[in-house]
């Protein structure tokens, strides 16, 4: 059985876990820390803040302006 969850650390060293009943018997449970949940919110904040940026906005509709001859090309 695997169990996922995750869990917010406030910024401290130690962190507390309540095994779910079916561990409680067990000698040996795999714990693994990964911090990707920060990189994934940090990814998703920036493509929120690119969608209202006005250089990006500019560069998505340049781009496709200069594919959009080429795209009616091959329909």
């Amino acid at each position: 059985m695997i169990v996922k969850k995750i869990y917010k650390t406030n910024n401290k060293s130690q962190l507390t876990i309540n095994l779910p009943e079916n561990f409680r018997s067990k000698k040996h449970v795999l714990v693994v820390l990964d911090n990707s949940v920060d990189s994934k919110d940090d990814k998703l904040e920036l493509m929120k803040m690119a969608s209202i940026d006005p250089l990006f906005l500019a560069d998505m509709s340049d781009i496709s302006k200069d594919f959009k001859d080429v795209d009616s090309e091959f329909l």
